[in-house]
């Protein structure tokens, strides 16, 4: 993690984590969750492919969470 970056819920990681693999998967990406988390021989395009497929979800999913609240109130 960079310094300074405070994680405001801890189990984010595992689900983002979680996330990246499924993507990648999605994707057809050679990506293997062992026990190293290596993606050396991923492009780099590739790998920002996955992050831009991530952060499209991310958003989806808090547009989402911001709708229903509005709605609900």
């Amino acid at each position: 993690m960079a310094s300074g970056f405070t994680q405001v819920i801890k189990a984010s990681h595992k689900a983002l984590d979680e996330m990246k693999y499924e993507i990648a998967a999605e994707l057809g990406l050679p990506v293997y969750k062992g026990s190293e988390d290596y993606w050396g021989h991923i492009l780099t395009k590739d790998a920002g492919t996955v992050g831009g497929h991530m952060t499209r979800k991310l958003v989806a999913f808090g547009e989402m969470a911001l709708t229903q609240k509005t709605q609900e109130s």
